[in-house]
């Protein structure tokens, strides 16, 4: 049937959070619908009413990047959301005493000391960029200007943000007073530089839904 046909054109061309998606692709099938139950009332057959209400609804070329604006303002705001959750883990695996490589923060080198500086104001600075980025996919829902360009913007400051915590994460663990062992790098490897290089997928997935 002409509507079954149309909404498997066009879920092909669509990808993104999967749970948008289905509702997009919900909403459009009653609009749909509701338009070949209106075509039937004036006489039309199933079929042709139909094909009417897909006639009418647009062709694929015409509808297509309005969605895929609605998908990426949508990842948008996830990517944010989980940047949120990655950096409250942070102070956990910094805090003063909580392990042997931050037990004695008076006996750091001046490297350390200042990576310290660095990544309190450079995580600062992303987590009010995050709040920022979901409340401004709120917003993006409602004004298309704001929603063509946030999606982008989101995208490449999550990355920025992301590896430069990691990479001084990282630092910080090997210039700290106390030789760090394994259990150091694991630590930090799980609670610092995973969840960001999740945050950083899910940022290269907003970016290429940015792009189309």
């Amino acid at each position: 049937m002409p509507i079954d046909e149309y909404l498997a054109a066009l879920s092909k061309e669509l990808w993104g959070p999967r749970r948008r998606k289905a509702d997009l692709l919900a909403e459009a099938r009653d609009h749909l619908t509701d338009a070949t139950e209106a075509f039937e009332a004036d006489g039309l057959d199933r079929y042709d009413a139909e094909k009417h209400a897909v006639a009418d609804f647009g062709e694929l070329s015409d509808v297509v990047p309005g969605y895929r604006s609605e998908l990426a303002i949508s990842q948008s705001r996830r990517t944010a959301m989980m940047l949120l959750l990655a950096l409250m883990v942070q102070p956990i695996v910094w805090q003063s005493g909580a392990w042997a490589w931050t037990s004695d923060q008076n006996d750091t080198g001046a490297l350390n000391d200042l990576l310290q500086i660095v990544v309190r104001d450079i995580g600062g600075v992303v987590i009010a960029g995050a709040v920022l980025a979901v409340l401004g996919t709120g917003i993006g829902l409602r004004y298309p200007l704001v929603r063509e360009h946030l999606s982008r913007v989101t995208a490449l400051f999550t990355l920025a943000g992301s590896a430069l915590i990691a990479a001084i994460g990282v630092t910080m663990t090997a210039t700290s007073a106390h030789t760090p062992g394994l259990p150091a790098y694991g630590i930090v490897g799980t609670f610092v530089v995973l969840p960001l290089a999740l945050v950083s997928v899910q940022a290269a997935r907003c970016l290429r839904l940015a792009r189309v």
